[in-house]
């Protein structure tokens, strides 16, 4: 069990799904967890549900693609709470569509939000744990930033992006103490996949070598690897979570 006693952890995108999971795990190895959404509602309600395990949280509604916004957010984080040990990208959209139809304004949100607000978070982030001398970069890709899929040439490209992005940022960072890893989940039950037939599901389990879908918990135990001080000669790699989907 890790302990995250005094650790601040700041993850984007957290009010619900995988980031929420993560967000829970960090909370119950004792870490001040930091959730960034754009939903008010969502947010109390993470907040609190974290609060009742026991946890320590706050929340805060942010785009992450306002670069001023998310400037001014985070040196008032270091006032609240005196530091960010770890930041975890993990704000995430999809818009899925073949690439003969697929509209700019689809290409334009999935770059921005995907690629572009973990441009942003990373470089913000990056002038406080400089003076720290210390921290923990997670990004949160995917295996379709490695492999490519039909339909999703915008998530693809974002996700690959991700991938290049971690590890120019683990060059730079590097020589500060600070690490910059990516993380790529496959195929993970989450409540998208909950509305999916037992025939795709089983057509899914086909092509993983383990023979079945991740759950969010697996995808946040390596976060919390990459986090703590078990990781520290780890810089600039990518690890799928996917059951063997994407190996070499």
């Amino acid at each position: 069990m890790y302990d995250f006693l005094d650790k601040v952890v700041l993850i984007t995108g957290a009010a619900r799904g995988i980031g929420f999971a993560i967000a829970e795990s960090f909370a119950k190895a004792k870490a001040t967890v930091l959730i960034l959404d754009l939903n008010q509602e969502a947010i109390d309600t993470a907040v609190n549900r974290l609060i009742d395990l026991g946890g320590k949280a706050a929340g805060y509604m942010a785009n992450v693609t306002n670069s001023k916004g998310i400037e001014e957010l985070f040196a008032r984080i270091i006032q609240e709470h005196g530091k960010i040990d770890a930041l975890i990208n993990n704000a995430g959209v999809t818009r899925d569509n073949l690439m003969l139809r697929m509209k700019e304004e689809e290409w334009d949100l999935v770059l921005n939000i995907n690629l572009k607000g973990a441009f942003i978070c990373s470089q913000k982030v990056f002038k406080h744990m400089m003076k720290a001398r210390s921290g923990s970069i997670i990004n949160i890709a995917s295996v379709i930033g490695i492999m490519g899929n039909a339909g999703q040439a915008n998530y693809a490209a974002s996700k690959g992006g991700l991938i290049a992005l971690t590890k120019s940022c683990a060059k730079e960072f590097a020589s500060r103490n600070i690490r910059v890893n990516a993380v790529a989940p496959g195929f993970i039950e989450t409540e998208m996949t909950a509305t999916l037939s037992d025939e795709i599901r089983a057509e899914y389990a086909k092509v993983i070598p383990l023979n079945q879908m991740g759950s969010p918990l697996d995808v946040a135990k390596l976060c919390m690897f990459l986090a703590s001080d078990e990781s520290t000669y780890i810089t600039g790699q990518t690890i799928a979570v996917d059951g063997g989907l994407t190996m070499h």
